[in-house]
């Protein structure tokens, strides 16, 4: 039987989105995260957080998912089911306003992976401690950031910012101990 985590129960989440999205396409529209400017303007602030339901396809979708599992099982296991969600939303939340204070006003943003490199971000910070080689996160952080830099069309500002979130959160777990 397959075990109830809130890893796994983003990932179900984010896929059923994802399918949504293929019955009714013009739901995305209402989903992405634009620029600071426009949710001033319209007081959408949800799509700080509604940005992680669409995915620019499916290998879009199942990068994130397959890094939201290997990293979120360890960070659930090691804080707890209510740490973990916290430090998804927290860094997701840092990541999409870091996304969308930098943004053009002709850009948007899609995706999970300000949430996911938090995540990084927070096995980076307790690694050691859970039996995690750091090493490796950072030099998987390292080529996300120049394949983004490389190639473009990357939103390295959200992941940048989810990173810092993560670090901050995981932080913040730690000395409440």
């Amino acid at each position: 039987m397959l075990k109830r985590s809130a890893t796994y129960s983003l990932i179900a989440i984010i896929c059923g989105a994802y399918l949504l999205q293929m019955i009714v396409p013009t739901i995305e529209m209402h989903l992405v995260l634009p620029n600071l400017d426009y949710l001033r303007a319209t007081n959408e602030w949800y799509r700080l957080f509604s940005v992680s339901l669409v995915h620019a396809g499916l290998l879009h979708l199942g990068f994130n998912m397959y890094a939201l599992m290997v990293l979120g099982d360890p960070i659930e296991e090691a804080f707890g089911k209510n740490k973990m969600l916290f430090i998804f939303f927290f860094s997701l939340l840092i990541g999409s306003l870091t996304s969308s204070y930098f943004a053009s006003p002709t850009s948007y943003s899609v995706g999970a992976s300000g949430a996911v490199f938090g995540l990084f971000g927070a096995i980076a910070m307790v690694g050691k401690r859970i039996g995690t080689d750091t090493r490796s996160i950072y030099v998987i952080i390292g080529i996300n950031f120049a394949i983004g830099f490389i190639l473009g069309g990357v939103d390295w500002k959200a992941h940048l910012g989810g990173l810092v979130g993560g670090v901050i959160a995981a932080q913040f777990m730690l000395n409440k101990r």
